[in-house]
């Protein structure tokens, strides 16, 4: 009888362990299925563009980076938009001479590197773009710094030119044209001061620099470091990221290594998505942690003084990984932090199941601060239907102090979102009013209505956030910032 009980058993664990196997290869070959039956890839997809740098070439100065960018863009013309005709073509086609999403309709192609020296600049200010992006990411920035400071926005390998440009990119690729860029900015500036604003993963590369150097015992190039929704932590998704790559090159089907297929619509970044790029980050990230970790508190002494702005709610990048994974690291060191809050109407309120706030503040509750933390919320003395805001902000356990902004929620906006925080309301290609006198595509002022599943843009896509209320008030921290660091901006 316990023979008899045993052999069932081990059968009935058997026939289980069967059929959860089975079940897990046929939800694989139905993912693999939804995945393969997107749209088809374009030439923009899976055209590789021979002049793109890496870190494995023997290019050792700023000027060979450039000049291998000049014959990257050379190759761009005759690979992509001299084949772009036919079924390719499209009015909303970046790829298309003349199309409303035509990068040359903008006074500067802010899709390749750009330097604006000054010859009796105070300070130089190094700006690196985020993942997908070009240098128009932080074009409001550099503008804010030209005539005052030696700007140069670098434009990250991989990016600028063609989606495809991401799949093989590897984030050592990246961190060597930071070195390069720097070591530039460096000699050009004969000892004074350079900052640093990175945006995304630009601000995990510029994070990576200092620690690469620090683990190294050599001295910091920075002076001061500006991030603006930095990528420190992602969500936990992006681990198995590199699987669903891994899978279609074993299966022979490219369309695995996208996270995203879409109509290329913006002119300086790109909307479809590389599984790839997703990992890169992640693994930036997680080296960027593994350094941290090994660090003296007198090696993570010298890191520069940082200023973040992050919005709380960020569905690209970890937000609390910000404060749990850097600025508690960190000792004190006049380091900053401000965090953009959601627009706490009751109608808002009353259609968000959990607050953003309730995790920060379990995050930081009873935590002597060693960083100035303020939080750009709602001005609880006003009508919330004025959507006035105020500044509250803390050091350790001192008494906050509030100050109120200018600058309003605007009606119909219940948040900021990770690509918002980079724009003003008057950015002519993600604003919300766009402009009138030449014909290109604004993708900040649209506002199509329809059923769902029609476009081949996501409805999340276009509703979300793309501009930043409170960009005034970025721009005039930055410059205290750097006040508080002895620079005049």
């Amino acid at each position: 009888m316990k023979a008899i009980v045993i052999g069932s058993t081990k059968h009935l664990i058997l026939a289980l362990i069967y059929a959860s196997l089975g079940i897990v290869i046929a939800l694989l070959a139905v993912g693999v299925w939804l995945l393969n039956s997107r749209p088809d890839l374009d030439i923009w997809h899976t055209t590789q563009l021979a002049s793109e740098y890496n870190s494995r070439l023997e290019i050792t100065d700023f000027t060979g980076y450039q000049q291998l960018e000049k014959q990257l863009f050379k190759e761009l013309e005759t690979e992509i938009y001299s084949r772009t005709t036919g079924p390719h073509s499209s009015i909303l086609n970046r790829y298309v001479h003349g199309s409303l999403a035509d990068p040359k309709k903008w006074r500067n192609d802010w899709n390749r590197t750009f330097e604006w020296p000054l010859a009796d600049a105070k300070f130089g200010v190094l700006l690196l773009h985020g993942m997908s992006d070009s240098p128009y990411a932080l074009s409001h920035v550099a503008k804010h710094f030209k005539g005052e400071a030696h700007v140069l926005g670098l434009r990250l390998p991989g990016h600028g030119t063609i989606p495809s440009g991401l799949v093989a990119l590897e984030w050592q690729d990246m961190a060597s044209a930071v070195s390069l860029a720097t070591q530039h900015m460096r000699d050009a500036l004969k000892g004074r001061p350079l900052y640093v604003v990175g945006f995304s993963t630009g601000a995990a590369l510029a994070l990576n620099h200092e620690l690469e150097r620090l683990s190294k015992s050599q001295k910091v190039d920075f002076a001061g470091m500006v991030f603006i929704s930095p990528a420190i932590g992602l969500p936990p998704v992006a681990a198995g990221a590199k699987w669903q790559a891994r899978l279609g090159n074993m299966l022979g089907l490219e369309k695995l290594s996208w996270n995203s297929i879409q109509t290329e619509y913006d002119p300086f970044k790109y909307n479809s998505f590389a599984v790839n790029a997703g990992d890169v980050v992640y693994q930036l990230a997680e080296r960027n942690q593994s350094i941290m970790n090994k660090l003296s508190v007198q090696q993570l002494l010298s890191i520069p003084a940082i200023l973040s702005f992050q919005s709380i709610t960020d569905a690209t990048v970890s937000s609390l990984s910000v404060i749990s994974d850097l600025y508690l690291k960190l000792p004190d060191n006049s380091h900053q932090l401000v965090m953009f809050d959601i627009n706490r109407t009751q109608v808002n309120m009353s259609l968000i199941p959990n607050d953003p706030l309730s995790a920060l503040n379990e995050l930081t509750k009873g935590k002597n601060l060693q960083f100035t933390f303020t939080l750009i919320e709602n001005n609880s003395d006003q009508d919330e239907s004025l959507g006035s805001v105020q500044a509250t902000s803390q050091f350790s356990d001192s008494v906050p102090t509030s100050k109120v902004l200018t600058q309003r929620w605007p009606r119909n906006v219940y948040s900021l979102s990770h690509v918002a925080l980079p724009y003003p309301m008057e950015d002519s290609l993600y604003g919300p009013e766009g402009v009138h006198f030449v014909e290109r595509v604004q993708i900040g002022a649209s506002s199509s209505r329809g059923e769902r599943g029609v476009l081949s843009v996501p409805a999340a896509e276009m509703l979300r956030q793309k501009w930043n209320p409170f960009f005034p008030y970025t721009i005039q921290k930055i410059d205290d910032f750097l006040l508080s660091l002895d620079i005049e901006p």
